[in-house]
């Protein structure tokens, strides 16, 4: 999933136009937003590559909408590399590379937004929007590459990138909608809804494969084809348990918002 800081209604930035990059990193550093439940590699490398990207992108002048185009094209550039190339060692490089650098502006541009103080809801929606077309998109660029250029035993691998492809996209759905339906109980009732609270720093390592920047990392084997299937076929039942252990737990959060603020 993407490690993606929600964007609130606009407030005041957090830096000023002179500010240098260094000064803005830093002032970052200090106003990072708690990402609950986000794994090891988000909640240690990615918030922190976003952090530089950021401040990067708030000394050129940039937008926060800007940055998520930007983020959208890395994404669909390393996506576009795994349905058209011959899969190989340097292809696997280049599509992490992409995927990662996709995944840190996809972080960067949360930040920003409360940099310039321009957070907004259609910016918020643009974020959601290319994170559900990139995970659904990567698991179907691998069903493809591995179509078309046969790199499985049997046509029954190829049921692996479309059961991978509903999961991450379920997921991503499940997240989002509690996150909805929490601001809406919070909006209707007046009574502030309990937030999650975040992992401890083993419980994030534990669920490092259901990372989304494990997903990409996952690619430096896409040339070594029987390595590339076992890790991939292990990170898609890494997120089966996670789908269902979640559902469980969401259920539950969900029962116990029916009768807050009774």
């Amino acid at each position: 999933m993407a490690d993606t800081v929600q964007q609130a209604p606009s407030a005041a930035p957090l830096a000023t136009k002179t500010a240098g990059y260094r000064a803005v990193v830093r002032r970052l550093s200090s106003a990072q937003k708690t990402a609950h439940g986000a794994p090891a590699y988000s909640r240690y490398a990615n918030r922190r590559l976003g952090r530089y990207l950021a401040a990067a992108a708030y000394r050129a002048g940039m937008t926060p909408n800007q940055v998520t185009a930007l983020s959208a094209l890395c994404s669909a550039a390393g996506i576009a590399l795994l349905a058209t190339v011959q899969p190989a060692a340097l292809t696997g490089v280049l599509v992490t590379v992409a995927l990662l650098l996709g995944y840190a502006l996809d972080s960067a541009d949360g930040q920003l937004a409360r940099l310039r103080g321009t957070s907004s809801m259609s910016g918020e929606w643009l974020d959601h929007m290319v994170d559900a077309a990139k995970i659904s998109s990567m698991h179907l660029a691998v069903l493809i590459g591995w179509y078309r250029f046969g790199r499985v035993p049997s046509e029954g691998y190829l049921l692996i990138p479309i059961a991978f492809c509903a999961v991450t996209a379920v997921l991503f759905f499940g997240m989002t909608l509690n996150d909805q339906l929490r601001r809406v109980k919070a909006a209707t009732t007046g009574v502030p809804t309990p937030v999650p609270s975040d992992p401890s720093g083993l419980r994030s390592l534990a669920m490092v494969a259901t990372d989304f920047g494990v997903v990409c990392a996952i690619f430096l084997l896409w040339g070594w084809q029987d390595g590339f299937l076992i890790g991939y076929a292990v990170l898609f039942g890494a997120h089966v348990v996670f789908l269902a252990l979640a559902s469980v737990k969401w259920f539950r959060d969900m029962q116990a918002l029916d009768t807050a603020g009774r």
